[in-house]
């Protein structure tokens, strides 16, 4: 079968959840390769690409592929391109994943498809577009297929692969060296996972009142070990943090469950959310758009609701 290539999406030297999406992704349709970019690779990140298919691990391990930004990696992968002749190149979906997969279209002269959901034979695309108001199906006609995959939208499923690893040699052009990174800092980690890898995402919308009453949100969140969203509305009243929102202009999520309280669903919420798996809307408005979205709706007070529910979950575990 074809080698179909993997960027790897790892934070100091453990991979991220979407990387095993897409290589369980890429076995269903060719040979998983992943794409290490940078030093840091251990004995336990390999073990884990092995365990969910990667056949090679083409590791790139200087630093300078990681010190300056996204350039060097879109370089990585066209010269793997130019010297493996993959059938395609996954990505993941987020910010720099897409900026990666533009560069890396633009160097190969190939198309690119971004925030798929799905990828079937033939490498055709299942996309939702236009603010989230159309599901079509999309395939590269020119090159080689690259296709950003949003987090959560494949469950990964472990399969052992030869996880055979090949050093590479990638020479950079001045360009891509052109800005370089000076400084990182550590965003500590909390106890809930990341928003857009999550599989369980309980958002708050205008419906929730104030910043205090967000508490209620993340008592959901927390009793089932999900992340919490926030609609645009409620991040304008400054009452939950602008990294959190969920919508067109802030961050789009696929998890398996989607719960909206209090937010109504106007379009730009539902473009960064309408993929989910299984959605369920509290409001108490019935004529609520979000209703015409979710699969199980709750007509009521989510200050009320949501603390009921909560209690119900805590009491079962």
């Amino acid at each position: 079968m074809s080698e179909i290539l993997v960027l790897v999406e790892h934070v100091d030297g453990e991979v991220k959840k979407v990387t095993l999406e897409l290589l369980t992704l890429a076995r269903s349709l060719g040979t998983p390769a992943a794409v290490w970019a940078g030093p840091g690779i251990t004995a336990d990140a390999k073990a884990k690409l092995a365990e969910y298919g990667a056949d090679k691990i083409y590791v790139a391990g200087s630093g300078d592929v990681v010190d300056h930004v996204v350039a060097p990696k879109a370089e990585l992968l066209a010269q793997l391109v130019a010297d493996r002749s993959p059938a395609a190149v996954l990505v993941a979906a987020t910010a720099e994943g897409k900026e990666v997969a533009g560069r890396l279209a633009v160097k190969t002269d190939s198309g690119v498809i971004t925030d798929a959901v799905g990828l079937r034979e033939g490498f055709v695309a299942d996309q939702s577009i236009f603010g989230g108001g159309v599901n079509v199906q999309s395939r590269v006609r020119r090159g080689t297929p690259i296709v950003a995959v949003r987090p959560n939208s494949t469950a990964p499923e472990a399969a052992a692969g030869a996880g055979a690893e090949e050093e590479v040699t990638v020479s950079l052009s001045d360009g891509a060296r052109a800005a370089r990174i000076v400084e990182r800092v550590k965003q500590e980690k909390g106890a809930r996972p990341e928003l857009t890898e999550a599989a369980i995402v309980v958002s708050g919308g205008r419906g929730v009142g104030s910043a205090e009453n967000f508490a209620v949100i993340e008592a959901l969140a927390d009793s089932l070990g999900g992340a919490v969203g926030a609609s645009r509305a409620a991040t304008d009243a400054q009452w939950y943090p602008h990294q959190f929102q969920v919508g067109q202009t802030g961050k789009t999520v696929s998890p398996q469950l989607y719960i909206a309280a209090g937010i109504s669903g106007a379009i730009q919420h539902r473009a960064g959310m309408q993929t989910a798996k299984n959605i369920v809307a509290i409001n108490k408005d019935p004529e609520a758009p979000i209703f015409e979205l979710a699969d199980y709706g709750v007509v009521g007070d989510l200050n009320q609701v949501v603390p009921q529910l909560t209690e119900e979950i805590n009491k079962r575990k």
